[in-house]
């Protein structure tokens, strides 16, 4: 099972996994749109009206000007126009939100130690208009027994802000064809999360994007795993939908709709990654995500594509050194192993991967899920992320909260030294950890070794000798 239609649908990009200080209060947009996306799902500019909200940004530096990474031809920070005239990730409208950040998180922190989600993962229906190869869900259109109800979802949310004032972001299937939507959006507005949408975007009409706007919707993500129409329409099993969702895609934008596209990254596509990324680049977009393959629900069926570990470490080799020019918010998702190459390569290149020399990358880990993220299922089922395919309870006979704070799992994900094979033994493993899923579905065992990381610790002889970060 995984996060939604698809392996990357469901996940605009939203992980704020860094520790900030105390002074640093609620983030802007800008830094939001910095931190992006981790184990499971999700850079999210927070809106509060319409555009005259703006004046109400502080304007803060681009990643490419923090860092010093040269910007394409023209565009200072890989961004349109000077300092003042950034392209603002996610739409325009935000005066910043901090997941996780409110009191009622903190409090929680305090009294339990342990850290409250500030991303959850929410299959609010797992009826779909599409049936795509590498689906998790193995969604199909029709209705699904068991789903939660209105009540009982605002009754969820209720006791999630107990604890959190995560952002919920609203998946599936495909989230449109749920006709309460909106009714969903406005409650997490009224409660003090920040809900966001990953959907196909086939369904957006000018009517739909309204919608959105009117509902204070900052961000949709939308999966292109292909540059051309025929490719694409093959791997998600219907004639027309690359159209439909570049479409899509347009109309939210007019709307001032925040974009992220997102690439599965399989045997299939591996080589159109750079045009796939210059597809988004045309389209204006905000930030694309490059997805690598977890095997599980229809994805399953897809193990024959899935790129050898030694793949892996070239795309995301070359994800590396493509962020430092790309005028894109561009970052591998479900790779925690991407974080033990940002710093072997910076270390190749005498630097240190500092917050001021890399952002929020520098500030965040690999594998989120059970940490600070996890994932509801369409009938109320808790998970660590949408792949991670074990459930921990349901939301129907026990509070969130409850299963969030006692899970044994949830709770061995949360303490690195249980980590096996060479993940415990890896002195990169609390920035990585590993993904998690993947040994499970792999191995049978979650806190076993990265199926597909190449790495080997220093002196790793196949008897784990822990060494911390």
């Amino acid at each position: 099972m995984a996060d939604n239609v698809g392996n990357a649908d469901a996940r605009p990009d939203l992980d704020l996994e860094g520790e900030f200080g105390e002074d640093e209060g609620t983030l802007t947009e800008q830094e939001i749109a910095d931190a992006m996306a981790g184990c499971g799902q999700a850079a999210v500019g927070m809106p509060v009206g319409g555009a005259d909200a703006q004046d109400d940004l502080r304007v803060r530096p681009s990643e490419a000007e923090r860092s010093g990474h040269p910007a394409p031809s023209g565009h200072p920070g890989g961004h349109p126009g000077g300092p003042d005239d950034r392209q603002r990730h996610g739409g325009a409208r935000s005066v910043g939100f901090r997941p996780g950040g409110g009191p009622a998180a903190l409090a929680y922190e305090a009294r339990t130690g342990i850290k409250a989600p500030r991303i959850i993962a929410w299959e609010i229906t797992r009826s779909c208009n599409l049936s795509c190869a590498h689906c998790r869900a193995a969604a199909e259109f029709g209705h699904y027994e068991g789903e939660l109800s209105l009540d009982k979802i605002k009754e969820v949310i209720d006791d999630i802000v107990t604890i959190s004032n995560p952002i919920i972001i609203l998946t599936g299937g495909e989230p449109l064809m749920r006709p309460d939507i909106w009714e969903i959006v406005d409650y997490a507005h009224e409660k003090g999360a920040m809900p966001v949408i990953g959907t196909n975007a086939t369904l957006i009409t000018e009517d739909i994007a309204a919608k959105m706007a009117e509902h204070k919707i900052p961000r949709i993500s939308v999966s292109i795993d292909f540059p051309t129409a025929d490719e694409h329409d093959a791997f998600r099993g219907q004639e027309g939908c690359f159209d439909a969702s570049i479409e899509g895609i347009k109309i939210a934008k007019r709307h001032g709709i925040g974009v992220q596209i997102n690439m599965t990254v399989t045997t299939l596509n591996h080589t159109k990654v750079e045009a796939v990324h210059d597809l988004a680049e045309s389209l204006g977009i905000d930030a694309f995500h490059i997805f690598m393959l977890v095997p599980t629900g229809r994805g399953s069926d897809l193990l024959d594509k899935e790129l050898p570990p030694e793949e892996y470490e070239k795309v995301l080799t070359w994800a590396y050194h493509r962020q430092k020019t790309s005028p894109l918010h561009f970052k591998p998702t479900d790779s925690p192993h991407y974080y033990r190459i940002i710093r072997q390569l910076a270390k190749a290149e005498g630097k240190k991967v500092t917050r001021e020399e890399y952002g929020l990358d520098a500030m965040t880990r690999g594998c989120l899920g059970g940490i600070t993220f996890c994932f509801i299922s369409h009938t109320g089922d808790l998970q660590p992320c949408g792949y991670f395919d074990m459930q921990l309870g349901n939301v129907k006979d026990r509070p969130f909260s409850q299963i969030w704070t006692d899970s044994q799992v949830f709770n061995d994900l949360r303490d690195y030294s249980l980590l096996k094979g060479k993940c415990g033994a890896c002195e990169y493993k609390a920035v990585c950890g590993g993904c998690r899923a993947r040994a499970l579905e792999i191995t049978g065992d979650y806190l076993e070794a990265e199926p597909y990381c190449i790495y080997e610790p220093p002196g790793w002889t196949g008897a784990c000798d822990e060494t911390d970060v």
